[in-house]
């Protein structure tokens, strides 16, 4: 038998430097095993998946030297690789279920659902589907449909007893089905749910390993009930630990840089960032720490991976990096590297015309843009002094206006401008003397520089967005209650109210 493992993101939003991590970990073991590794695009969520973003999922798997077998760009023998356009195949074996009486029409409305979790709370029962159309009668199911009410369908989950599986990395696990839902499997627009396409597609694609973050755990007994429900052999799965931040939780955009595209920006070597990553899962023979992906995957044993999550810690990444500099690069390959990062004559050109008129000379022009060069800005009490603004609301303005940013895929100089202004308005606040300073000390470092809305632009959006995450961190940081709470207030249009009360 060969094996066969895959990587399946959705493209929806900024590539996430968890894909590369646990790409890593499949390629590994499909090389080691001489099997294949394909790559699939799960676009079902049919609000937030963006061509775009696809591509940019392209862009960074290929700027970390990662290369697949099969996939929606490449072909293969099991495509196509694109959910969006296998829904005829999940409408096939979803009806499959339904008439085998494994699956059901529901015909929950938005009121019901809501209905139900009302009760859950007021009762203190498990929030969740209480299957009130789990046993409609055929009649009444085909007056239901012939009305065109909504509906989708959902699995039938037994009432009793409870799933065991073994994990190739964490043993025996088991899940009682009273703590699992009626799974939806096809939504009323039509698209299946992760949950159905996933076990669908690594089924027909014949993936033999399902090697995937832990989070995905309490997902297993779920898919593994629609794979008996079929009839199908199920896969091996591998369960890696989570990339933990700071605050010992998921590695989140909301308080780390996780796009990859930062990473590339910011300077780091793809091999050293590779290496950061397997080395967060995964112990090495004799604990070595700077090792090639060859030799990564000649090593390679899934009894080697952890069980606890992997701290995502920066500081030593720049290490690693380091190493990979002072060792695999000559002075001359340091150069070139150099200048294709941004010593270059494209990037040179972009900020030409923001010092044009601005340096009396050329050595004028480092102290103007070197935030622009660095990584870390030295931030300072001083720098962020702006007169009657708490500490606390600094902090929620830079995060209102990152959160604001999140909407837009990349920074044009008129989308932060319009925001910083928009933002101004909603807190009811001065945009010059209190908007303003607080992007400058954030940005550049500075109170003031070149053009900020320009230089932000060429920056880039993570690279401003990881500043912003900086930033907050250096004013004290928001608590998650306190994050909800601001959340609360933009959703009310209420966010001036945070200068009028502490929130």
């Amino acid at each position: 038998m060969e094996v066969r493992t895959r990587i399946a993101p959705s493209p929806t939003g900024d590539p996430h430097v968890g894909t590369i991590y646990i790409s890593l970990f499949n390629i590994a073991f499909a090389k080691k095993n001489n099997g294949k590794f394909l790559l699939r695009i799960e676009d079902t969520d049919q609000t937030r998946s963006h061509p775009t973003y696809e591509q940019n999922i392209y862009k960074s798997l290929k700027w970390a030297g990662l290369h697949w077998d099969e996939g929606p760009d490449i072909g293969g023998p099991y495509g196509p690789y694109r959910q969006s356009e296998r829904l005829d195949i999940y409408k096939k074996y979803v009806m499959q279920l339904v008439e085998e009486k494994k699956a059901y029409y529901c015909f929950a409305t938005k009121e019901e659902l809501e209905e139900m979790r009302e009760i859950a709370k007021k009762t203190n029962q498990r929030s969740g589907y209480d299957r009130r159309y789990r046993n409609l009668s055929e009649e009444e199911v085909e007056k239901r449909l012939k009305e065109n009410q909504k509906f989708v369908i959902r699995l039938k989950v037994p009432l009793k007893g409870e799933c065991v599986f073994d994990d190739e990395i964490r043993g025996q696990i088991k899940a009682p089905y009273a703590d699992i839902d009626d799974q939806i499997l096809l939504k009323s627009d039509g698209f299946p749910t992760y949950h159905l396409a996933n076990v669908v597609d690594d089924h027909l694609m014949k993936i033999t390993h399902i090697i995937r973050g832990d989070e995905w755990i309490s997902s297993t007994p779920k898919h593994i009930l629609l794979y008996e429900a079929f009839g199908w052999e199920k896969p091996k799965f591998m369960h890696m630990p989570l990339l933990l931040g700071k605050d010992g939780k998921k590695l989140s955009k909301r308080k780390n840089p996780t796009s990859t595209f930062f990473f590339k920006e910011t300077g780091f070597l793809p091999e050293a960032l590779n290496n950061f990553l397997t080395l967060m899962g995964y112990s090495m023979p004799n604990e070595k720490e700077i090792y090639s992906m060859e030799e990564f995957i000649e090593s390679f044993d899934p009894k080697r991976v952890g069980q606890s999550g992997a701290f995502f810690d920066i500081t030593k990444l720049e290490w690693i990096n380091q190493q990979y500099i002072i060792n695999n690069l000559s002075e001359k390959d340091l150069l070139e590297k150099l200048k294709n990062w941004q010593f270059n004559d494209e990037y040179f050109l972009k900020l030409m015309p923001l010092c044009h008129s601005r340096i009396k000379t050329f050595s004028d022009f480092i102290e103007l843009f070197d935030f622009m060069f660095i990584h870390h800005l030295k931030y300072t009490e001083e720098l962020f002094n702006i007169k009657d603004v708490t500490q606390d609301q600094k902090k929620y303005i830079i995060q209102i206006i990152m959160q604001l940013l999140e909407k837009v895929d990349t920074i044009k100089a008129q989308d932060i401008d319009k925001i910083s202004k928009d933002v101004a308005e909603l807190l009811r606040v001065n945009h010059k003397k209190v908007i303003m300073p607080l992007l400058f000390a954030s940005i550049q470092g500075k109170h003031q520089g070149p053009p900020l809305f320009s230089s932000s632009e060429i920056l880039g959006k993570d690279r401003v967005r990881a500043r912003f995450l900086s930033a907050i961190e250096f004013l004290g940081g928001i608590s998650n209650k306190k994050m909800a709470e601001l959340n609360k207030l933009l959703e009310r249009n209420e966010l001036y109210t945070i200068f009028e009360k502490k929130l």
